[in-house]
């Protein structure tokens, strides 16, 4: 198919991976990329004000098209024929832009795609509630986002699962310098949260070294045993990260609700061990104490990687049937992504 695809498409994004994905499937693909130039804290306060108006209530304000992506979606649909409008998240296309799409190319599927929580305020904006309508089938990687999203309008919504890149997310060689410069016994890789920060300060404050890769972790957050690098690691370094960690934890987003995100697909398919959060998802990806490790308070965490921790044997027979059950199930985006257009294309 062709394949006209709006995301965020820098290096280490999850919809550049599906873009990619989309192409190893065989379609024709054109991306049309939504990330914001980066700017200095001061220039970008505009955006940062604007957004948290919007989160207060006031619908004028909030995410807007700042690089021309609704311009580049009409260029290309009155230059060439297309079969899908594949929109990632969606923040910035406006419905004008979606109806005018329907206009010149009537049997083009409109199709939605997010990995986030979209009821929840702070992910969305002013074009995505008025485009939602418009959407031949929107896809949400959050259980609950099935009738959630259908009560803002939705015509149809599916769930799907989260996916891995195969071609960035795999086991990766891990030498004495990969180690000492990326992974340790224990590992997280991810955004700050107090949650998140907690578990990691009980374990530290219990003896176990634990380093974190990832933005938004303050100086006040260091502690005792902590390893802070606050910055964000991409594609393989990501990848030999995970690898070089004996431990990957998998902490969920509580401000997005996560009952599983790209991360806990992600750690089993590079082949590692991954001890993440219990829920009834998790369970379902991968069979506890065979493919992954659960756990649900912070004792049941330092018990576990205490455990893990001295038995490298099941650490590493856990982390290789994480990563089988990875492929058999298809967690893949490619075998994912075939699904959903499989799904959006049914009634063309």
């Amino acid at each position: 198919m062709r394949i006209v695809y709006v995301g965020l498409l820098r290096t280490g994004q999850t919809s550049l991976h599906r873009l990619n994905a989309l192409e190893r499937l065989g379609h024709v693909v054109a991306g049309v990329d939504a990330t914001l130039p980066q700017k200095p804290w001061v220039l970008a306060l505009p955006r940062r004000v604007s957004g948290k108006l919007f989160r207060l209530g006031l619908d004028a304000f909030g995410p807007r098209d700042r690089n021309g992506e609704n311009a580049s979606v009409l260029r290309l649909f009155r230059d060439a024929e297309w079969d899908a409008l594949w929109i990632d998240k969606g923040t910035t296309i406006e419905a004008d832009t979606i109806a005018e799409v329907r206009r010149r190319q009537p049997r083009c599927r409109v199709v939605g795609y997010s990995p986030d929580d979209m009821y929840a305020r702070h992910n969305q904006s002013r074009p995505f509630l008025q485009s939602l309508p418009l959407y031949d089938a929107y896809f949400t990687t959050k259980s609950y986002g099935v009738a959630e999203l259908t009560s803002l309008g939705a015509k149809e919504v599916h769930f799907s699962l989260n996916g891995y890149d195969p071609s960035a997310h795999r086991p990766m060689t891990v030498g004495d310098h990969e180690r000492k410069h990326l992974g340790g016994r224990v590992g997280f890789i991810g955004d700050y949260e107090a949650e998140r920060h907690r578990s990691i300060k009980f374990l530290t404050e219990n003896g176990v070294p634990v380093r974190v890769w990832g933005p938004n972790w303050a100086s006040k957050h260091i502690s005792n045993g902590l390893q802070l690098e606050r910055r964000c690691l991409w594609d393989d370094d990501y990848a030999l990260a995970i690898c070089a960690f004996d431990i990957n934890l998998g902490f969920l987003r509580k401000i997005n609700r996560d009952q599983q995100t790209t991360r806990s697909v992600e750690i089993p398919a590079c082949g590692a061990f991954m001890l993440a959060e219990r829920t009834d998802e998790h369970r379902a990806l991968f069979e506890e104490g065979m493919e992954a490790e659960y756990f649900d308070s912070n004792e049941e965490l330092l018990d576990k990687v205490s455990y893990y921790l001295s038995h490298e044997d099941a650490r590493k027979r856990i982390a290789a049937a994480g990563r089988e059950r990875c492929i058999r199930s298809g967690y893949s985006n490619d075998a994912l992504l075939s699904k959903m257009l499989d799904t959006a294309m049914k009634n063309l």
